[in-house]
């Protein structure tokens, strides 16, 4: 088969990456291809999820190059090779140009260190943007600093080192797969409401639901349609529409659905929309969305006879389904609205032409996005914690299909893991060639010490502390017990408001500096792309949340505050920057939380003897600070910083002497459900009113 090059500057010979036809890269590590592709206990099979790009044929593979500028070269603009910090001592991130910029040379040390490790699912897409930023191949497992790749078996991220990023989080088939993507959602509707979770037909899984799925369609009468999909498939493969129970196969596992009968038609053609949406990290939650995206139809003018029912070009609207109808209509330009692809941008424009208020069906849709990510962050946070080294090393693309019904109403049909980047045509190319560049950058990828992957080489399983030692910003510091403090106080409060969460904001200790810089560092990257949560608007989300998280908290109240100036917000953490309070040099108390005072009343500073036990009055937390043990006893010792957290729950008249805040409502989500650290008795309190934490909540280690 033919194999593609893409050749730089003649300066920049050496640094080529062959470009080579999809399906035909180089094979990953033996951890991350050959053990940790195969079927998993916890369904985190790449192949069993709804990934786009894993089933392609060789035609498909066939893309169109990015367009390159008509000017010489050397007259392109020229581009640093990295993306400053705003603030003083953070690391700055590698920059991926456009096809009309071109990045300039990093010194030869610090180029070696641009490695990227090629997988037989890398996109050309992907290829030619670190092809720009002058990435070279590798074929080691330890030298690589990106792979765009499968998704793995979640223990064997623990492979992936603290200087690398994969294009994945553990755990993220949760809602990549037909069926667990509708039983989070399911779950979530039980739990709050078909007012706030009435977005996805009405679904069952078979076998499981098979008597359900029966009584329902005998209370639905015999002209109802319903499709049938694999849990585990993607690219319209084994997808029905039916409308009799003997058409029903009995002998294989499949989600089947309440058809949406009546969608929203342009020209008489139904269709769908890719929706590209980014998560960077999911503790805390960042998620972002791409302003363009793709609206693909059925080749076929819809009807709704029940002897239509088996036409897939007319009730199927994947590409990879309609490209064999010989009336389909290609388009390549990403403005037109013509043919069966076209822009998100240019359905806007249409339906906005015809009076259509596309500016809320973009807000239902982000609506749904944020939901259906938060559906699976409990179980994704879980697996990340326990198997991924550092949470630098993890992010994820999804492709969202949404479908309008006839009244412009948005569903979730279903999520991909793996959303299809192939470029078959210039309007491929122009929304996801964009789209995979903010990607990258959004992605923030840092330069190791050479001194870290020198140790990763000379180790095949190098410790977290060997691979920290010059990137404190990736890896971050162990949280001090007044951090921990702080993170189990408001995490604990069952009665809080507005303006009692604003309070996290009023001393911000070394990490809280540290997350707010990086998220605004990120959010100055983000291109095209939306952030979407954390946003001014987006608290009314966190009851949503399984198990609450201190920096969700923390970032949604930053938002709720900065949003309308956020250069003074920035001015504040460069200030705190400058003075190195993110890397934990502090030279005074003003960011010890347990020091300042709340509502007027004095708290013990937790840091002046670190041999004693204090107490917060009233609220009995109790915090032992260890000596620090002798070499060899185990790093488990540093959890013990925090050894009970118990109390009396305080009356009423105690909460309110507390606070001059209003009285605040009930929270509706309920309280995690701690693990069991050892109890130590509370002392006899006096009556003062501090902060209080109830008697049960006992903080998991996991949630601070």
């Amino acid at each position: 088969m033919t194999m593609f090059y893409m050749q730089s500057t003649e300066e920049k010979s050496q640094e080529t990456v062959a470009m080579l036809q999809e399906g035909e890269e180089e094979e990953l590590p033996d951890e991350l291809e050959n053990d940790c592709s195969g079927d998993d206990n916890d369904g985190s099979d790449c192949c069993s999820m709804n990934t786009d790009c894993a089933l392609d044929t060789p035609e498909e593979a066939l893309s169109v190059e990015e367009p390159m500028s008509t000017e010489v070269e050397d007259d392109r603009v020229e581009r640093p090779a990295l993306v400053q910090s705003l603030f003083p001592l953070m690391q700055p991130t590698v920059y991926f140009s456009t096809a009309n910029e071109r990045v300039e040379l990093l010194p030869l040390e610090q180029r070696r260190l641009l490695k990227w490790r090629m997988s037989t699912v890398t996109p050309n897409v992907v290829k030619h943007c670190i092809a720009r930023s002058h990435f070279k191949t590798t074929k080691k497992n330890h030298d690589w600093l990106g792979c765009w790749g499968h998704h793995m078996k979640s223990p064997c991220f623990k492979t992936i080192r603290e200087y690398q990023k994969l294009n994945h989080f553990p755990g993220s088939f949760q809602i990549g797969r037909k069926d667990r993507l509708w039983r989070n959602l399911s779950k979530m509707q039980a739990r709050f409401g078909k007012r706030e979770f009435n977005f996805f037909p009405r679904s069952f899984v078979l076998p499981q639901d098979i008597k359900l799925l029966r009584k329902a369609w005998e209370e639905g009468g015999g002209r109802q349609k319903w499709i049938i999909k694999p849990p585990a498939s993607a690219r319209g493969i084994g997808i029905q529409v039916i409308h009799k129970w003997s058409q029903m196969p009995r002998k294989r596992p499949l989600l089947v659905q309440k058809y949406i009968h009546k969608p929203y038609l342009i020209s008489g053609n139904k269709f769908d929309l890719r929706i590209y949406v980014y998560v960077t990290s999911y503790d805390p939650l960042r998620v972002y969305i791409f302003n363009d995206g793709l609206v693909r139809f059925a080749s076929c003018k819809y009807s709704s006879s029940m002897k239509s029912l088996g036409n897939k070009f007319m009730h199927l609207t994947n590409y990879s389904v309609n490209k064999k109808n010989s009336e389909y209509q290609s388009n390549s330009d990403d403005k037109a609205c013509q043919g069966h692809k076209w822009a998100l941008k240019a359905l806007w424009q249409y339906l906005g032409s015809r009076g259509v208020n596309t500016n809320l069906i973009w807000e239902k849709i982000k609506d749904i996005v944020i939901k259906t990510i938060i559906a699976s962050e409990s179980h994704v946070n879980t697996l990340v914690k326990t198997h991924v080294r550092s949470a630098y090393s993890c992010h994820e693309l999804f492709g969202f299909d949404i479908m309008l019904d006839e009244k412009l109403k948005p569903w979730v049909l279903e999520v991909n893991i793996s959303p299809s980047l192939h470029s078959n045509t210039a309007l491929d190319v122009a929304i996801k060639g964009q789209m995979v560049r903010d990607v990258l950058n959004l992605a923030g990828f840092l330069l190791p010490q050479r001194e870290e992957v020198q140790a990763a080489s000379s180790s095949t399983s190098s410790s977290t502390s060997s691979l920290c030692g010059g990137s404190r910003e990736r890896c971050k510091p162990e949280l001090s017990t007044d951090e921990k403090v702080k993170r189990a106080f408001y995490l604990s409060q069952r009665f809080a408001d507005q303006d009692f969460f604003a309070s996290v904001l009023d001393v911000l200790t070394p990490d809280d500096v540290r997350v707010l810089a990086e998220s605004e560092d990120e959010l100055c990257r983000r291109g095209e792309f939306q952030r979407i949560f954390p946003s001014p608007t987006s608290a009314r989300y966190l009851r949503f949340f399984e198990h609450p998280r201190y920096l969700n908290i923390l970032l949604n109240q930053w938002e709720h505050r900065h949003w309308h100036n956020r250069t003074k917000g920035i001015d504040l953490l460069k200030n705190l920057c400058q003075k190195g309070v993110h890397l934990g040099n502090l030279s005074d108390t003003v960011h010890h939380w347990s020091s300042k005072s709340y509502s007027g009343h004095v708290r013990t500073d937790l840091n002046s003897n670190p041999t004693t036990k204090l107490e917060l009055t009233r609220s009995c937390v109790l915090v032992t600070q260890s000596v620090p043990s002798p070499a060899g006893v185990g790093a488990e010792a540093s959890d013990r910083e925090v050894q009970s957290v118990a109390s009396s729950l305080p009356d009423a008249s105690v909460l309110d002497s507390a606070s001059s805040s209003p009285s605040p409502s009930p929270s509706p989500s309920p309280s995690p459900t701690p693990t069991t650290p050892s109890i130590s008795p509370p002392s006899t309190p006096s009556p003062s009113p501090s902060r209080c934490l109830p008697r049960d909540y006992l903080p998991p280690a996991d949630y601070l």
